[in-house]
């Protein structure tokens, strides 16, 4: 309702950027991506938590920037959690349900699985249900497993 059409920031988003949040796959990818942010955190921190504080420290003593150093050092030696993180928000993103049918709406641009599901369940079309499901639950199994044996070949690597 925030973002509406009729709300006080949906207009200034609207005249200003001519930006309309609501119903629209923009919304739902915002949506989505602030939703799912508490699964790309905690990586991401355990990953800062076990680097050394002589990364930091070296890199200022070379003269780079704070900005520099996050850019060229601490992120790129944090890879393997940057990854997790993606993999985690967006295998979350993929089964959300809620957030997906309130920003986006049942419409045919933000339709996805999860609301395939719902509308294939409410149509008492279980077959198409199960279909998606199985779907569903293919491509999450194969993405993790791709990140999981990333993950693994990484940390061999570096043994």
């Amino acid at each position: 309702m925030a973002f509406g059409g009729q709300s006080g920031l949906g207009k200034f988003l609207a005249s200003t950027f001519d930006l309309s949040i609501a119903f629209t796959f923009t919304g739902l990818v915002i949506g989505s991506v602030i939703y799912s942010l508490p699964f790309m955190i905690q990586p991401i921190q355990s990953g800062f938590q076990q680097l050394s504080p002589s990364l930091k420290e070296a890199s200022y003593t070379l003269g780079k920037s704070r900005c520099q150093t996050l850019t060229m050092v601490l992120l790129p030696n944090i890879k393997n959690s940057l990854l997790t993180g993606i993999v985690l928000s967006f295998a979350h993103t993929i089964g959300e349900f809620g957030v997906v049918l309130m920003i986006g709406g049942n419409l045919d641009e933000t339709r996805v699985a999860s609301i395939a599901i719902y509308d294939s369940v409410n149509k008492l079309d279980y077959a198409a249900a199960h279909s998606y499901s199985l779907l569903l639950l293919l491509f999450s199994f194969i993405i993790l497993t791709l990140v999981y044996s990333f993950n693994k070949k990484t940390v061999t690597s570096f043994q």
